[in-house]
């Protein structure tokens, strides 16, 4: 199943990360975020009701979206949204005990680390990619600075990349990209209007990265 779910990613290239939006309004960003060409999802583990808008998302999409769960900081909150349907767990750290309780039940480990040492750690602990947090940090040519001595290491950006910087982190080696409020902004409330400037926006990065 992993395997099946890291060749997704690989296509997709772009994560949506949905964090700071009331349950009830997650189907209908997902569903503008679908309309908009992105399909991969990463919804916060500290969501009020996740483990049901993980159900839910599954149930509405079904093989067409791959929804993960993020934030996750221990290997308790990572097997639960497992069990809830979690196609992927999303770390802001390097916690060896998540990375090994994802990979128990055969599901993609993406951990957040930021130095050559934390990300060499990570991918040894035996996390599929490792996201780059905060990447606005260091910037895109950091994608590049890492791949030269550690070239074998998949890397996703996560953390200000925008419209204007996603195509660099792109040219430098990053795999996939994780878009979080220059995509999703948790500040508006989700009526009509603000998604279907969801959706452009959508359509903006997809645009911007080809499948």
């Amino acid at each position: 199943m992993s395997n099946n779910t890291l060749q997704f990613i690989y296509k997709q290239k772009l994560v949506a990360v949905i964090r700071g939006i009331e349950g009830s309004e997650v189907l209908s960003v997902a569903q503008a975020l679908k309309e908009g060409g992105i399909n991969v999802l990463e919804v916060a583990a500290d969501t009020p009701g996740i483990l049901s808008i993980i159900e839910a998302l599954n149930e509405a999409f079904g093989d067409e979206m791959i929804v993960g769960a993020g934030t996750v900081l221990d290997a308790e909150t990572a097997r639960a949204t497992i069990l809830a349907g979690a196609k992927f767990i999303f770390s802001p750290t390097v916690n060896s005990r998540t990375i090994k309780m994802t990979k128990r039940y055969d599901v993609v480990s993406i951990p957040g680390a930021l130095t050559p040492t934390e990300i060499l750690k990570a991918y040894e602990a035996g996390a599929d990619i490792i996201k780059v947090f905060p990447a606005n940090i260091m910037g895109p040519k950091y994608i590049k600075d890492i791949h030269a001595p550690l070239p074998h290491i998949p890397l996703m950006p996560t953390g200000g990349v925008d419209l204007n910087n996603i195509n660099e982190y792109f040219k430098n080696g990053a795999v996939a990209a994780g878009l979080g409020s220059a995509l999703v902004n948790a500040r508006k409330l989700m009526n009509p209007s603000a998604l279907k400037d969801l959706k452009t926006k959508a359509l903006q990065f997809r645009g911007k990265v080809s499948l």
